[in-house]
């Protein structure tokens, strides 16, 4: 079951942090994302829209996306969901393929490893939250070739089997724009063009060189 969902995008401190709250337009309900430096922002947003906070996820446990955590769980009074939690409201675990209800819509977790091993995506309608798994026009870094590995299989076997039109909310403000779409990424992303992993992790090898020479900031 679907229905209308509302996105707000909030740029919250850090290195271009974003953070998101997400919420089902009939119910109300609402969940967050990475809240990380400035969680009492997307709850006086909430507040002032009438959303009622259900769920707070973080994408990967790295401290600039983790850091609101406290605060956000004595705001709300939720506590905040990585990979492997399980939801005292719900008795769901936070694994891949795990559905969360959220009024007429469902969240659904998506495993993506490679930035780091925790990494996860949240689908819910047609917006995917990418936190540092995909930005536009860019992917997270990774520490080794195995993690860059798990990475590009996280990428097409994950996220590019979804819907073209599935919208793209990253983690990070890096790309020229605050958001995009899978059937966008997939057309022009260098990482995601690339024919086969041997040249994704070439790339990744020769990233600076790449984006001094194609201007890319």
């Amino acid at each position: 079951m679907s229905g209308d969902i509302v996105v707000r995008q909030f740029r919250t401190g850090g290195d271009r942090n974003f953070g998101y709250l997400a919420a089902d337009g009939a119910s109300k309900e609402a969940f967050v994302v990475d809240s990380s430096y400035d969680p009492a922002a997307i709850v006086r947003y909430a507040m002032q829209e009438g959303f009622a906070i259900r769920y707070v996820f973080c994408t990967h446990a790295h401290a600039d996306h983790t850091n609101g955590n406290d605060e956000i769980g004595h705001l709300t009074g939720r506590k905040a969901l990585l990979y492997g939690d399980v939801c005292p409201l719900t008795g769901i675990r936070v694994e891949d393929g795990a559905v969360f209800p959220l009024g007429s819509l469902n969240v659904t977790i998506l495993h993506t490893p490679g930035h780091t091993h925790d990494s996860v995506c949240l689908l819910a309608g047609n917006s995917l939250f990418t936190g540092d798994t995909l930005f536009v026009g860019k992917v997270g870094g990774t520490c080794s070739d195995e993690d860059a590995r798990k990475e590009y299989d996280s990428l097409h076997g994950k996220l590019l089997t979804l819907p073209p039109s599935t919208v793209v909310y990253p983690g990070h403000d890096y790309g020229e724009r605050g958001q995009s779409s899978i059937c966008s990424e997939a057309a022009a992303n260098p990482f995601l063009r690339q024919p086969d992993f041997d040249s994704f992790l070439s790339l990744k090898h020769n990233w600076a060189a790449y984006k001094k020479a194609h201007g890319i900031k």
